[in-house]
């Protein structure tokens, strides 16, 4: 698969179909390994974090989970096709398993936040085969505890909402143990498809200013994260733009 490189990032060329696509391929083949979707937030994080660069560099397939991504690919003249957000996966990715018949565990968030949003995607797709639910408050000393229950459970998907890199750590700390096919850190999408977060309107997501609506809502908590990891992206992609070689950290 064609990747593009973006900073320290290198990103499958890929649209939310080709990814879903890709997923069927990859259960059906018997591999294991897991996606990122990696927003202009996470891929500067990266950069201040080795140990989450190595978890994204190893995984089986990265997503632009951002429109500002897609902007900088066409700045360097190799373009991705289209932002893949972790809440689209999960909603397209559900779909699939309920037509293909594989069982889904989901981890993470509140126990009446991911409960709503797993019941949620059921009555979307009625023939998902659900084999398992969990909040994702436990400590470190449970956390072998849960990845046990997550293979005896069966599931050939697994999703992890528990924030960037909390999830990530959980991920790569119990992957031997875990034995799903495919699992995906899906960060806050389990709030959006409870309904506890709203998504900006499509044409705020389309001219790349999702983050700004998330920001109105969560000023406090977002702030920081939005406007200094923003500025730190458009430094870096605009320094790249201007050197002979990527600036890949």
């Amino acid at each position: 698969m064609k990747t593009v490189e973006i900073l320290n990032g290198a990103f499958g060329c890929v649209t939310l179909e080709d990814t879903v696509d890709w997923a069927r391929d990859w259960i059906a083949s018997g591999q294991r390994g897991y996606v990122c979707t990696v927003n202009v937030a996470i891929l500067m994080m990266m950069r201040a974090n080795p140990n989450l660069q190595r978890f994204v560099d190893g995984a089986s397939l990265v997503v632009a989970d951002g429109q500002p991504l897609i902007w900088a690919s066409y700045l360097q003249g190799d373009a991705l096709p289209e932002r893949v957000t972790g809440v689209d996966l999960v909603d397209e990715l559900c779909e699939l398993a309920s037509e293909e018949g594989f069982g889904v565990y989901f981890l993470g968030a509140r126990a009446e936040v991911i409960e709503t949003a797993v019941a949620n995607l059921k009555a979307r797709h009625p023939g998902l085969e659900v084999c398992g639910v969990a909040d994702g408050y436990f400590s470190a000393a449970e956390a072998s505890e849960r990845a046990r229950a997550i293979r005896e459970s069966g599931a050939k998907l697994l999703f992890v909402g528990m924030g960037v890199p909390r999830q990530e750590e959980f991920l790569e700390n119990q992957w031997e143990e875990l034995g799903v096919s495919l699992a995906i850190p899906v960060g806050g999408s389990f709030d959006v498809l409870a309904g506890k977060a709203r998504r900006a309107p499509v044409l705020l997501q389309r001219l790349g200013m999702e983050w700004a609506f998330r920001l109105a809502q969560e000023p406090r908590r977002l702030w920081k994260r939005y406007l200094l990891t923003n500025t730190q992206f458009i430094y870096h992609v605009l320094r790249s733009a201007t050197r002979s070689e990527p600036d890949s950290r």
